[in-house]
């Protein structure tokens, strides 16, 4: 059974399997538009960057990150091990991130962690053993499994734009909370990534509408978005 996304091929063969299990799909495709294959670095560096995006913006994600490699070469769990906490924050990491990546650090040296193994991992087996390293929570992990590892079947179920790609996509009244994502997606499985993908896709499509001059001149009192699959 495939497990991961790493080619476009992998891509069409998750498209078709979620267009055959759930038709809804077909419409939120004809929307949106194809979803791209996006993948992010891996290792210890992966994981790191994406603690440093948490609650920050791109630009200060990106600026911190930066100060890291420059400062750190190579960048890897030793060297993050024997820095000092206030050599960490003078480069801009808050002290629950600096204590984040020193857990993850221990972790690796100590073999606790092994991030390359994870990709061999059933998702919700590689999700709980990332989220049992101090810091790291339910949404850096799913995150790191989607992007970084393309595994097929991740569900970052707490992320708020996937949220409300669900809620638009789908008509519902509300945001729908995690559980509630998570049960929903159980029926997409193994294929939850990929239907994560086509989500944020259709997501930002209808912000996209919602920002166009021909929506700008329609009702202003009522928001403009994509047309919901029923």
């Amino acid at each position: 059974m495939q497990s991961h996304i790493h080619t476009e091929a992998d891509l069409d063969a998750g498209l078709a399997a979620l267009r055959a299990a759930d038709p809804r799909f077909i419409a939120i495709l004809a929307a949106a538009g194809r979803p791209p294959l996006r993948r992010r670095q891996g290792g210890f560096a992966g994981l790191a960057a994406i603690i440093m995006a948490q609650q920050l913006s791109t630009a200060s994600a990106n600026a911190i990150w930066g100060r890291l490699e420059t400062a750190f070469d190579p960048f890897d769990p030793k060297a993050i091990l024997r820095a000092r906490p206030a050599r960490l924050a003078r480069l801009g990491l808050s002290a629950p991130k600096i204590r984040t990546l020193k857990a993850i650090a221990r972790a690796i040296e100590r073999r606790e962690l092994e991030l390359a193994s994870l990709a061999e991992l059933p998702a919700d087996t590689a999700h709980a053993t990332l989220t049992a390293v101090h810091g790291i929570g339910p949404w850096t992990a799913d995150i790191y499994l989607l992007s970084c590892l393309g595994h097929a079947d991740a569900w970052p179920a707490g992320d708020l734009a996937l949220q409300e790609a669900v809620r638009l996509a789908f008509a519902l009244p509300a945001r729908p909370t995690a559980k509630e994502m998570a049960a929903m997606a159980d029926a997409w499985r193994p294929w939850r990534a990929v239907a994560a993908r086509i989500l944020w896709t259709y997501y930002r499509a209808a912000m996209l509408a919602a920002k166009s001059p021909a929506a700008a001149k329609g009702d202003k009192k009522r928001k403009p978005r994509a047309k919901p699959v029923r």
